[in-house]
């Protein structure tokens, strides 16, 4: 997908926006999961959130391209949609983003911000992005997807910093939404060469990546409703999971109950606050603790957006909208 040389590069343009982010040992998750346990901290980004490593790569590319770009648009549950809107004011070019209705008010809100148009339109993210790309279509727009290799090098700077810096991790668990996270996981651990497993995490209420990967080929659902909206997808990218099917060890589905428990942990030990779809991992490890313990083990926040109201349940211990 890249060479070390052109990830490298990559991570040289992202440092300009994105500061490394810090990895720490945390005693009581440490303690909690019977295991040596390491956090990659992508909830420290200025949008809270991985993604805006990949949105500055992609939209770096397509301006040496020299494509003409009457504007940009795509659309999300809300952190692919804060990467581009980011990006793309540091490119000076519009953004239009669409996202389902019931999506979050705060990272809305955060789009915004950015100076991005935000439209409402389907009941989730699949059903916004087939209106998305039918827009770019009729307005002219170039649609940036939720997976694509420019995305992928440009999340990879996270894993290169991680991986880079704690050779000897026996596993890291990484969320998967549409992929491009753990594929860049993947791919450093493999140009770097080392025998770190990856193990991808998905909600057990939006399993479409655990079936496709237990099928050996893409198994769409009818329904992602978990309130992890970072990984509510029901139609799995095809590249993503070839390169899934490769090099991840396994895929985990996690509870409803299990996230907002790990959510609690990582408050609680760590007082970071860690959205849904970020403290899956933790959640997937305090499931295989058993099979974990005495281990070194990376975890990947991979993002810290969670409207308040949203969190105030989880530290009551309920599950939003049950």
């Amino acid at each position: 997908m890249f060479t070390l040389q052109e990830l490298n590069r990559a991570a040289e343009l992202v440092r300009d926006v994105v500061p490394p982010t810090p990895h720490y040992n945390w005693p009581l998750l440490s303690e909690g999961a019977g295991c040596d346990v390491w956090v990659k901290h992508e909830n420290h980004t200025p949008i809270g959130a991985f993604k805006l490593r990949g949105g500055l790569i992609y939209l770096d590319e397509l301006r040496k391209s020299g494509e003409p770009l009457a504007g940009i648009i795509t659309a999300t549950r809300g952190n692919h949609g804060q990467s581009i809107a980011r990006a793309g004011a540091q490119f000076s070019l519009p953004v239009t983003i669409f996202v389902p209705h019931g999506n979050s008010v705060e990272k809305n809100r955060a789009m915004r911000a950015f100076g991005a148009e935000v439209l409402e339109f389907g009941s989730d993210f699949d059903e916004a992005r087939v209106e998305a790309d039918r827009v770019a279509a009729e307005r002219r727009l170039h649609f940036v997807p939720a997976f694509h290799p420019w995305l992928v090098r440009g999340v990879a700077t996270y894993a290169l910093e991680f991986l880079s810096a704690l050779r000897d991790l026996d596993t890291v668990y990484a969320p998967i939404g549409m992929g491009s996270g753990v594929c860049g996981l993947i791919t450093v651990r493999d140009l770097l060469g080392l025998k770190t497993k990856i193990v991808g995490v998905v909600a057990e209420n939006a399993p479409a990546y655990a079936l496709s990967f237990e099928a050996g080929e893409v198994r769409e659902t009818n329904s992602a409703a978990t309130f992890a909206d970072g990984v509510a997808c029901r139609v799995p990218s095809p590249d993503a999971l070839q390169i899934i099917l490769k090099g991840a060890e396994r895929l985990v589905r996690v509870s409803e109950i299990e996230i907002v428990e790990a959510m609690c942990a990582y408050y609680k030990g760590t007082h970071n606050l860690v959205e849904p779809a970020g403290a899956a991992p933790l959640a997937a490890l305090l499931r295989e603790r058993g099979s974990m313990k005495g281990r070194s083990v990376g975890l990947v926040a991979s993002g810290g957006n969670v409207d308040a109201s949203v969190f105030r349940q989880v530290l009551d211990g309920k599950i939003p909208g049950a």
